[in-house]
């Protein structure tokens, strides 16, 4: 099973570093950023390609997999690692917030969601028990509980309504968790996920209740869904605040670099988030300097890297204008390379985050991309 330990923290809440360490000997360090490979690839790069970037550590989604190619056929291959081709550490989205985006192709009832598939129209119905299964049966190394998200604003009736679904499922999901684990040789951690609205005392309720029952880690939930950014970071807070050191925390959905270091500074541990490699296929990279459009005119002679101060691939290689003219033609090699950079800028700004809290400088390092990133817009976390 994956155990996390920590490095460097404070008795209060606020930047921490630690490591995730499985059976196999991998070792994750945190604050980490995990790429996200949704249908069991990060769109339009290799493995190789993402190893090169330092990961060890990607997010796949039990809902995608389980719609397309099965989980029967990741089981006959041998495994999620086997199949995929991945042998870091995987974790994987239970399909709560795919669920929450179908909007009117689902229905929520106390047994689980019903929900139609986006590929062929059919009918299928998660619930906690066959979704704790499902991770289970695919081998992956982090398994989330399954859980509703609500839309924002919410009133306090359907605040209150989905806060205790959740907290009722992920009781369920515990329970066949380990009842079901002793017929695996492998057991995944188990991370329990934080709901609770737009509400802080709610927020506090299902952070407390949810600690009630037990759990390797803890997500932060149903975020970035459209709320204004400082009520993220209050939300994000006022949950850390009540989390145990010991176990990793995890802030489900997040977000730009601004979100990524104001979330560290509330001493969150884990990340994902599509923005990098759906921004990139769209043109916007990421820089130190800030995030830029490469496919706009005013880049159409600049020979200079999309950041001179990046050894990724695509800046050791190529220019900008060179980018932003396989962009204009509609060649595939333009999205490859500006998500490639994408990727490798997110784990090195998580590489100089651990860095800086070894060195008591992360204030230093937070306040230049504050600098940098305050007019990053906010992304709602639909996968892509």
């Amino acid at each position: 099973m994956v155990e996390f330990s920590l490095i460097h923290y404070s008795p209060s809440s606020g930047p921490r570093s630690g490591i995730l360490r499985d059976e196999r000997g991998i070792v994750v360090e945190t604050p980490v950023f995990m790429p996200v490979g949704t249908q069991g690839c990060v769109k339009t790069l290799t493995w190789e390609e993402i190893k090169q970037c330092s990961s060890k550590l990607v997010l796949m989604n039990v809902f995608y997999l389980y719609l397309r190619p099965g989980i029967e056929i990741i089981k006959k291959a041998g495994g999620i690692h086997r199949f995929t081709g991945w042998d870091g550490l995987i974790l994987s989205d239970s399909g709560g917030y795919q669920v929450f985006s179908l909007a009117k192709r689902r229905k929520i009832k106390e047994e689980g969601a019903t929900f139609q598939s986006h590929i062929d129209g059919s009918y299928h119905t998660f619930t906690p028990e066959n979704v704790i299964k499902l991770q289970l049966e695919a081998g992956v190394d982090i398994a989330m509980c399954f859980d509703e998200c609500i839309q924002y604003p919410a009133t306090e009736k359907e605040t209150r309504r989905s806060m205790e679904l959740t907290l009722r499922w992920a009781e369920r999901c515990k329970s066949v968790w380990e009842k079901e684990s002793k017929e695996f040789r492998k057991l995944p951690a188990l991370f329990g996920i934080i709901q609770g609205g737009f509400s802080k005392e709610a927020r506090i309720e299902a952070t407390q209740r949810t600690l009630e029952l037990g759990f390797n880690g803890y997500a932060i939930g149903g975020l970035s869904v459209g709320e204004p950014r400082e009520l993220t970071y209050e939300l994000t807070r006022c949950v850390t605040d009540l989390l145990p050191a010991e176990h990793p925390r995890y802030l489900m959905g997040v977000g730009t670099p601004l979100d990524i270091v104001e979330a560290v500074n509330a001493g969150v541990d884990m990340f994902d988030c599509v923005i990098p490699t759906r921004h990139g296929r769209n043109g916007t990279v990421y820089t130190w300097a800030g995030k830029l459009v490469i496919r706009n005119s005013i880049y159409k002679d600049d020979f200079n890297p999309i950041d001179e101060n990046c050894d990724c691939f695509t800046c050791r290689n190529y220019t900008r204008a060179y980018i932003r003219h396989l962009f204009a033609s509609g060649e595939l090699l333009g999205p490859r390379l500006a998500t490639l950079h994408n990727i490798h800028f997110y784990l090195e700004l998580m590489k100089k985050i651990r860095d800086s809290i070894a060195m008591n400088k992360f204030d230093e390092l937070a306040q230049t991309i504050r600098e940098n990133y305050s007019d990053s817009l906010r992304e709602n976390r639909f996968d892509s």
